[in-house]
């Protein structure tokens, strides 16, 4: 009796193992993000991704421009005006995200007649209160030579924006704006200057509220949608060159030194990763950095160089950042295990 009993409490034991290491395995394998990471299911043509965590609703929110890869009868870059702000949530660490709704955002000199175009938001928290910094296009147009601002919007939901500011900055040509809290005190907005060869430029505020700007980044190169973070001893400042993402390292956010290589540059094998990765966003969290990124999947093979719906439409992307001692390096075909925690 005794030696059934043991049979029976061995194999018990053995069969709870075996349903733990089940969990454990599936919970591995779902920590891996997929390829691509997010696509919007309405006009599929999410950019210039910006994650967040949201404590009113416990979930990671991304906000995105919404770019318009799906509608028909637009000519010119027609498709890349008119962009509202998408916002996705996840409620499992980043892995997976789904469409929830358009951010409300309340600019009240939108156009009367056709929709505003918004790009690029930037979204910064302090003191309980959330501020996005957004470009803003006046109207929908078929080039790219009109005016462009960055507006200021506050908000204590993340879905409700209201408008507080137009900055005045180095032009009227001026996108994609990046917030960073100065160790010293005070704040910096990285931004891209058009007129000056699609420069970076930056400015200062005490209080998110009043901005001065500084003039030129003393960077070596040009670029746009600049993203900033603090990870591994070194302000780190990445930027879209194109051809690639330009990396620079700092330790006083003032003077910058070039890294040689570019990051996501090479085409990766996963679905929509054939081609270089765009303007960024990065995520410090337990000591790793995640590099979220957006790609033209479909502008490879026979589509490379057309402009048609495969062309227009975009992805979010996401890899782990490392760093060799020096610089940083991703591996884009490497599988990216993330799971962003509740803050």
């Amino acid at each position: 009796m005794r030696s059934l009993l043991a049979l029976c409490l061995t194999l018990s034991l053995v069969a709870c193992q075996s349903t733990e290491q089940e969990k454990s395995n599936e919970l591995t394998t779902n920590n891996i993000a997929p390829k691509p990471l997010y696509r919007d299911p309405g006009y599929d043509g999410t950019a210039d991704p910006i994650v967040m965590w949201n404590p009113m609703e416990e979930r990671w929110f991304m906000f995105y421009t919404n770019r318009r890869a799906s509608a028909e009868g637009l000519s010119g870059v027609a498709w890349v005006h008119g962009t509202p702000i998408g916002i996705a949530e996840s409620t499992d660490g980043g892995v997976s995200w789904t469409h929830k709704t358009d951010a409300n955002i309340n600019y009240p000199y939108a156009p009367k007649d056709e929709p505003a175009t918004y790009w690029a938001p930037d979204v910064f928290h302090e003191n309980g209160v959330y501020h996005m910094y957004l470009t803003i296009v006046p109207g929908v147009f078929e080039d790219w030579r009109h005016p462009r601002s960055i507006a200021h919007f506050t908000s204590t939901d993340m879905l409700n924006w209201d408008y507080v500011s137009t900055l005045k900055l180095n032009s009227n040509k001026v996108i994609d704006a990046d917030v960073v809290k100065l160790p010293q005190g005070g704040y910096r907005m990285f931004y891209n200057d058009e007129p000056d060869g699609k420069s970076v430029y930056y400015a200062d505020s005490p209080d998110l509220y009043t901005w001065h700007d500084q003039g030129k980044a003393k960077l070596q190169s040009r670029g746009e949608g600049p993203t900033t973070f603090f990870w591994k001893g070194y302000w780190w400042l990445v930027v879209d060159a194109w051809r690639g993402l330009a990396v620079y390292r700092s330790t006083d956010l003032e003077n910058w030194q070039q890294q040689d290589s570019y990051l996501v540059a090479e085409p990766g094998t996963g679905k929509d990763d054939g081609i270089n990765g765009g303007h960024p966003d990065v995520i410090v969290e337990d000591g790793k950095a995640y590099l979220f990124y957006f790609t033209h999947g479909g502008r490879v093979g026979e589509n490379k160089g057309k402009d048609n719906y495969e062309t227009r439409r975009s992805s979010i992307q996401v890899t782990e950042l490392k760093f060799d001692g020096e610089w940083l390096t991703a591996d884009r075909n490497s599988p990216t295990r993330m799971t962003l925690k509740q803050k």
